[in-house]
């Protein structure tokens, strides 16, 4: 069995985490980064003050949060770094496969990252690719979640919104964000729910080919209309539609996907073997 232990066991993305890895072949450790709250320590999970003496026999560590920088000092076992800002240095976690052989740390991908590099094994034929990106709060974890409520609060009693959280003003607007270099055309738009993106492609096909939807790689189902992002977040699948043109040379590709869900926790089961 699996013995790891989960640091930042009290965010969004440790409780989900430990959740998930318990009911997999697994040992899981909870531990959080320093003294919990009020709120914290009467909740359903319980979770323990991190120490070196706790972490000694465990295969892996998973940050969810940023400990005291001397507690993993030493440890032998393997570190996965699934931080909304996680360690540059150290290589992501492979789009396929296991955990590679010799790498004692890695670090998480973008969901974005996952979904595109998905691209070619779910429609024949796919040529040039365009779109918007409708993006949630979910990626930056509690500190998204807690932003919004607050912002919205704020707004609902005809106050400006503090701004510190997200670092822009999210309740009830839809913000458009100038497209990064090397993204290609794919303009993210900021929307305010908490969980569940949505891709919104306009794809043509390669020259001389046509577009056909490919069986549904594992992680994805292809459904009958486009996805909400309520569809989205209560599902661990990539969701996804094609609309095709009659002739077969265009069509929107809509993909849903939740930042947690599926773009951390499917591909933490999978890189640390825990996979059905």
């Amino acid at each position: 069995m699996l013995k790891l232990a989960v640091i930042g066991a009290q965010t969004l993305l440790g409780r989900e985490l430990v959740g998930a890895l318990e009911a997999r072949d697994a040992s899981v450790l909870p531990l959080s980064i320093g003294a919990l709250t009020v709120e914290e320590e009467v909740g359903d999970l319980v979770v323990f003050a991190p120490s070196r003496l706790l972490l000694e026999g465990l295969d892996a560590v998973i940050l969810a949060d940023t400990p005291d920088p001397d507690l993993l000092e030493g440890f032998p076992g393997r570190i996965l770094d699934l931080r909304s800002e996680p360690e540059a240095r150290i290589d992501p976690m492979p789009l396929v496969g296991p955990w590679p052989q010799g790498a004692k740390s890695l670090r998480g991908r973008p969901a974005l990252e996952q979904v595109l590099a998905l691209l070619p094994s779910l429609v024949e034929g796919l040529g040039e690719v365009g779109g918007t990106h409708l993006r949630s709060v979910a990626w930056m974890g509690d500190r998204g979640l807690d932003g919004l409520v607050e912002q919205t609060l704020a707004v609902l009693n005809g106050e400006d919104p503090d701004l510190a959280k997200l670092g822009y003003r999210q309740a009830f607007e839809v913000v458009p964000v100038a497209p990064v270099a090397g993204k290609g055309r794919l303009m993210e738009i900021r929307v305010p729910s908490f969980h569940g993106d949505l891709l919104i492609l306009q794809v043509r096909a390669a020259e001389g080919k046509a577009l056909a939807k490919k069986a549904a790689p594992a992680g994805v189902a292809w459904v009958a209309a486009p996805p909400s992002s309520r569809d989205v977040a209560v599902s661990a699948d990539l969701l996804a539609h094609l609309d095709l043109a009659s002739d077969g040379k265009a069509a929107v590709l809509t993909l849903g996907f939740d930042p947690v869900l599926w773009g951390t926790l499917r591909p933490t089961m999978r890189v640390l073997g825990l996979m059905d």
